[in-house]
């Protein structure tokens, strides 16, 4: 089992496996969570937060989330 997930993973920072996606959640606002091709990590739209991967593993701790800044803001500046 742990070789297969590490198969699912391993090309993670290209995209993550369909599977793994339907499985994964935001850990604060237990929704689904996609993968930005840009940042290459998973984001939580419900809450605007995105959370890294590093070496092919999400890295879903809260306190490594960050809060992403609103497309107008950054327009503005």
């Amino acid at each position: 089992m742990v070789r297969f997930s590490r198969v699912l993973l391993k090309d993670a920072g290209v995209a993550i496996d369909k599977t793994l996606s339907e499985i994964l959640v935001c850990p604060l606002s237990k929704q689904p969570l996609r993968f930005c091709e840009k940042t290459k990590s998973l984001v939580s739209d419900t809450i605007g937060v995105s959370f890294p991967i590093k070496d092919g593993i999400p890295c879903l701790v809260p306190k490594d989330g960050k809060i992403l800044e609103e497309e107008s803001d950054a327009s503005k500046a």
